[in-house]
């Protein structure tokens, strides 16, 4: 029989959720990161220019990227972006998390098990990761750009960023306060399949667990969770994280994008130049850094939880 579960605090209010699963998120960013900027340095591998030339100067695998930034730029380049990121993640998870247990409470609600409809949690999902990134698409817009920023001086460009506060003066010179929402569809897109990834399979994947073994709730069953949901939201977020990386990250002139018109466009020019599996480009290190990120964040906010008081997720 399985030991009665522990009160629910009446204090349990949004606002100490938001603080909690950003904390988490902060945590497993910090660790993860450097997965984050080689993903992103591989999607823009053999991206075609206006003028019909790839617009990467090599063709590199996950790894020699890696030691590529290590040994080209420096350590520490591997958290170029980082301030953004965090700052991302302070909004991002903090909305997506809270919303989604909002509406899974209070508005679908849950049965009497504890479990979440398939289908109810897949809507939520979606919504709440959507929500979130529309909120915070601006700092996704800034940690894109600085991530590019070490590769550009490889091919002899100049610098275009300096720090995280000057990016965004130079995105609202370019294009004005529109411009910080640029690549916001592609970028809500992803959100959403990433969270329909993440948020159901873990919820229903913990919920199987408890309800029909005999594990506890306890870091054994988070692990396990987590490690499924991470599986599943690479796979159903990446072509629209590729999609994402290239609009965001493409030329503007006097304030309009040169390569892309938008988020469709860019999906059927990749397929027309790259073909299909370009739009999985960065697959592996996506799991590689989900997969940790997953287990990270999941075991930390439901230690955090457990620590405060606060019911499990």
């Amino acid at each position: 029989m399985k030991p009665a579960a522990l009160p629910r605090r009446e204090d349990e209010s949004l606002a100490y959720k938001y603080i909690l699963s950003s904390a988490a998120a902060m945590v497993s960013e910090t660790v993860t990161y450097p997965l984050d900027l080689t993903k992103t340095r591989l999607q823009i591998q053999g991206e075609i220019s206006l003028g019909g030339t790839t617009v990467s100067y090599s063709n590199r695998g996950m790894l020699k990227i890696l030691h590529g930034i290590v040994t080209e730029e420096g350590f520490f380049m591997l958290w170029q972006g980082v301030t953004p990121a965090l700052y991302r993640h302070i909004v991002y998870t903090g909305c997506r998390m809270t919303t989604y247990e909002l509406l899974r409470d209070n508005v679908f609600m849950k049965n009497e098990d504890g479990s979440f409809s398939l289908w109810k949690a897949g809507i939520v999902g979606a919504g709440s990761g959507a929500f979130g990134q529309l909120v915070a698409s601006p700092t996704d817009l800034v940690k894109v750009n600085m991530q590019m920023e070490g590769r550009r001086r490889l091919e002899g460009k100049p610098a275009r960023i300096h720090s995280c506060s000057h990016a965004f003066r130079l995105i609202l010179a370019e294009s004005g306060v529109k411009g910080l929402w640029r690549g916001w569809i592609p970028n809500v897109q992803r959100a959403a399949l990433v969270n329909m990834g993440d948020l159901v399979t873990y919820d229903t994947v913990k919920r199987k667990l408890l309800n029909n073994t005999q594990l506890q709730d306890n870091y054994v069953v988070h692990g396990l969770s987590s490690a499924c949901s991470g599986l599943v939201a690479a796979i159903m977020c990446t072509p629209a994280d590729v999609v994402k990386t290239r609009v965001m990250n493409q030329p503007l002139k006097d304030g309009k994008p040169m390569v892309y018109k938008g988020s469709v466009d860019c999906f059927l020019k990749t397929l027309n130049q790259e073909g299909f599996f370009a739009l999985y480009k960065g697959l592996f290190p996506t799991y590689c850094r989900m997969a940790p990120w997953s287990l990270t964040f999941w075991i930390v906010y439901e230690k955090l939880r457990k620590l405060t008081g606060h019911s499990s997720f």
